[in-house]
């Protein structure tokens, strides 16, 4: 049977890693299997009017499936396949697009000429291959994406913990200080509002809740405690590690602002395996909800754009746009390693999935309050073992409308003209020395990154949404062409970057400024 190179399925090996051994050709695993969609022109046509600031009717949950989900003779492709070469289905979704077959590791690399090993890296193992996958020739243009071969760790939390004695990498002219998250919202002026009648989406690629902290938490607030309910994809679980600077932190932290901002706000915390495959499949599940719907999703973890496969960020971000005709508002962290963003390879690099175009790419900034103002907002740079904003320009996803004519401004004072998508968008406090007071396994602690910043805009946006009583949806476009709405940070850098007037590649328009943001929007 003739078989095909399907495009951007090219893996290569995490840096510094080798292999110890074959994959166990008896091991089992699950793969997604992501086909085309039906009304693909249709599609486009949406999706570039809302890129170009046209406002439009949003698409239900169930008119989308029917007019963009799989064609049912996809699936059944996809189906004979399986059963071909002797794999289970084990899950379908057409609005979706999704099949999840299983099988064994040799099933495996039969059926779409792979090599899988046991790797070897600095921070453990993982079951890994290089190079592309094969699909028979007749499955051209129908499969897009085949995800979870591998299941490297994709992504990392985007959060920084204070050192108890304050950040030592720098010197500070002011003593560390601390906020709750509705103290933030005052200082940026959110709106009145509870977030009633919304739910907000969190992705959580590990650790776990405790509803005992949830309860003393906002019970500290004088708040009653958000409704959070776990959805478990792909058999993760809220699974609570024990360790607070673990990914416990990130999960807390993300229910902790939305609920203390948002608190009538529905909280649904979809928790999913940190690989390719479940990233993706939990966006999807949380997009196409129909139980919970969400009506704005806050994702905190990411990784470079040079660790991902075209494949699945093609994929990720064709989920943001079916997210974006739905009315869902994308809010994701930009990272908090500055402009390298944690490679070490000399060159810049942004995060995904921040950079795709149609998500909400949120960035960090320091934040100093007195008498309940403002006083001072910079970008946030404790320097290279304290963190740093993520942003930049991203090397895969092209210039959208919105960002055209817009320059970055170099540390050394250069301006360049974006060639391709300049990461973040907007900003908010994130410094872990003027960091939000959460609390985590038992204990209270401060956390800053850029990882509260994504639920710090995503909790705006239910206020608004509530109070509007209709969805804000996909926002970019509005938000540049109105950029005086926000409080532009014009001091700082984040490595190779510097602020600047409008928008720059470390706090993109800046910081929120939520009355105008209201009306706005």
């Amino acid at each position: 049977m003739a078989k095909i190179l399907l495009k951007g399925s090219e893996r290569s090996v995490i840096p510094g890693a080798r292999v110890i051994a074959p994959a166990n050709p008896a091991e089992r695993l699950e793969v997604s299997v992501l086909v085309r969609r039906r009304g693909a022109a249709a599609m486009q046509g949406r999706v570039t009017a809302l890129a170009a600031g046209k406002r439009a009717a949003h698409l239900s949950r169930e008119e989308f499936a029917r007019e963009h989900g799989a064609e049912a003779s996809d699936l059944a492709r996809v189906r004979a396949f399986a059963e071909s070469h002797g794999l289970a289905v084990l899950q379908e979704h057409a609005a979706r697009r999704t099949v999840i077959l299983s099988g064994t590791v040799a099933q495996f690399s039969a059926a779409l000429g792979v090599q899988l090993h046991q790797m070897s890296h600095a921070n453990g193992t993982y079951r890994g291959r290089t190079g592309g996958i094969y699909l028979p020739a007749e499955w051209d243009g129908v499969v897009e994406a085949i995800l979870g071969l591998d299941n490297r760790p994709q992504a990392r939390p985007h959060f920084r913990t204070r050192s108890p004695l304050g950040n030592i990498h720098r010197v500070r002219a002011t003593a560390p200080v601390s906020y709750s998250p509705p103290q933030v919202a005052a200082l940026y002026g959110y709106p009145g509002g509870s977030g009633a009648g919304q739910c907000v989406g969190l992705i959580e690629l590990g650790g776990g809740f405790r509803p005992a902290d949830l309860s003393t938490y906002f019970q500290g607030l004088d708040l009653a405690a958000p409704t959070v309910t776990a959805v478990s994809v792909d058999h993760a679980t809220n699974s609570p590690t024990g360790d607070a600077e673990g990914p416990d932190g990130e999960v807390m932290l993300d229910i902790e602002v939305v609920g203390a901002i948002a608190p009538a706000a529905r909280i649904a915390v979809y928790f999913a395996p940190n690989t390719d495959a479940g990233f993706l499949d939990a966006i999807t599940t949380a997009i196409h909800d129909t139980t919970h719907a969400p009506s704005v999703l806050s994702i905190s973890w990411g990784g470079a754009e040079s660790s991902w496969t075209p494949q699945a960020m093609t994929a990720m971000d064709d989920a943001f746009q079916a997210a974006a005709t739905m009315g869902i508002t994308v809010c994701i962290a930009s990272g908090d390693n500055g402009s390298s963003d944690g490679v070490s390879d000399g060159a810049d690099h942004v995060d995904f999935p921040a950079s795709s175009p149609f998500a909400l790419a949120c960035g960090g900034t320091s934040l100093l309050a007195a008498q309940g103002r403002i006083s001072r907002e910079t970008v946030w740079n404790d320097g290279a073992k304290g963190g740093a904003s993520g942003g930049g320009v991203s090397s895969f996803f092209a210039t959208p409308t919105w960002q055209s004519n817009l320059s970055a401004l170099t540390s050394a004072g250069k301006s360049v003209p974006l060639a391709m998508r300049g990461v973040p968008d907007v900003a908010g406090d994130a410094d872990p020395d003027t960091g939000y007071t959460v609390r985590v396994d038992g204990t209270d602690t401060v956390i800053g990154g850029t990882s509260a910043v994504a639920p710090l805009w995503a909790a705006l946006i239910a206020r608004i949404n509530s109070s509007q009583g209709k969805a804000a949806g996909y926002i970019n476009p509005l938000l540049y062409q109105n950029a005086k709405d926000l409080r532009d940070i014009t001091s700082g850098n984040n490595g190779d970057f510097a602020a600047q007037a409008g928008w720059d590649a470390c706090t993109g328009l800046g910081s929120p400024n939520g009355g105008l943001l209201a009306g706005l929007l």
